[in-house]
């Protein structure tokens, strides 16, 4: 297996909200024609404020342990920005088993890794979820009778529907350490009539994909009324990770909670 270690550009900027686990699916890799296989979004819902970590596609045969960083500019209702950060730990094992956390998002003077406030565990061969809380040392097991899907905004959002509103860019290629991304930017305009700015407001989100690692490595999202973000990966180290990362720690309770029929 190749070797190497991605390190995140200069760009990485900011991210607005918190960063969430996952709930894996099938492969998001892109298909032919659009290079993402998916289409534009869908209508504008609403203000959002909350984003997911990168999603970690469960494949087989591409192990990887990498950082998740991101940096939060929030625009606060009084004019201010309050700037928070945060990083979390991601890994894939050959198996297709995958690793994802999410931890405290705090101030940029702050030196220590964020607190963990949750992690999950997804195996696609059993289709085994598990969602560990710190707090209360329980494991949650849920064994899935389907592949869930990829958490909103982790992958460009599907929608068969054509509109004026929605405009869709592909931004070519671009190297990242030892891989090439592919990228796209959807942008979407909200008119004035329902921006509760009074003005036609542009939100705009790229997304940048690794084909060798099956993962979107970049994510960035702007809106103009609640601020800018960004999700990015950084830190790739292309081998088999710690089995110990997988496994549930022996101080945790496991309690099953697969719905029954």
């Amino acid at each position: 297996m190749m070797a190497g270690r991605v390190l995140l550009p200069v760009f990485f900027l900011v991210v607005l909200g918190s960063a969430f686990g996952q709930e894996p699916s099938g492969s998001a890799v892109p298909g032919t024609g659009n290079p993402f296989g998916q289409s534009l979004p869908p209508m504008y819902r609403g203000v959002e404020t909350r984003i997911p970590g990168i999603y970690v596609t469960p494949v087989p045969n591409a192990p990887f342990t990498a950082d998740v960083q991101i940096v939060s500019q929030e625009q606060l209702p009084d004019g201010s920005t309050r700037i928070r950060k945060m990083v979390n730990h991601i890994a894939r094992q050959s198996s297709g088993r995958i690793y994802n956390e999410r931890r405290l998002l705090v101030p940029p003077t702050y030196q220590a890794e964020p607190r963990l406030l949750s992690a999950h565990i997804y195996d696609p061969n059993t289709r085994l979820s598990t969602y560990l809380n710190p707090m209360t040392h329980i494991a949650q097991d849920i064994v899935l009778k389907r592949p869930p899907v990829a958490p909103q905004n982790s992958v460009p959002p599907k929608s068969p529907q054509k509109d004026s509103l929605l405009k869709e860019e592909e931004l070519g290629e671009q190297p990242l350490g030892s891989v090439t991304l592919r990228g796209i930017r959807l942008s979407r305009t909200v008119p004035a009539a329902v921006s509760g700015t009074g003005k036609d407001v542009v939100i705009v989100d790229e997304y940048w994909y690794s084909a060798d690692l099956s993962i979107y490595m970049i994510i960035k999202h702007k809106d103009p009324r609640t601020g800018e973000q960004i999700v990015a990966v950084s830190d790739v180290a292309r081998h088999e990770p710690n089995a110990m990362q997988f496994d549930v720690p022996a101080n945790y309770k496991r309690v099953d909670e697969t719905p029954v029929d």
